[in-house]
């Protein structure tokens, strides 16, 4: 879980993720994550563009099979 104490953007969001991983393999699987923020997908729009809000929930959901 990583918490902003306020607005932050996705692309902020993004590299203290891939800070706390240090692992090749993740910063691999999060570029190619389907992102939601609030249920609302972004994954199409510029990370540097998407305003997060303390509070609101962010997901980065991986490719699966299955569809």
């Amino acid at each position: 879980m990583l918490d902003a104490t306020g607005p932050t953007t996705l692309a902020e969001l993004k590299e203290q993720a891939r800070a706390l991983h240090d692992s090749r393999r993740f910063a691999d699987v999060l570029v190619t994550c389907a992102v939601l923020v609030d249920d609302r997908p972004v994954a199409s729009d510029d990370p540097a563009e998407v305003w997060v809000e303390p509070g609101q929930t962010v997901e980065f959901l991986p490719p699966f099979a299955g569809g």
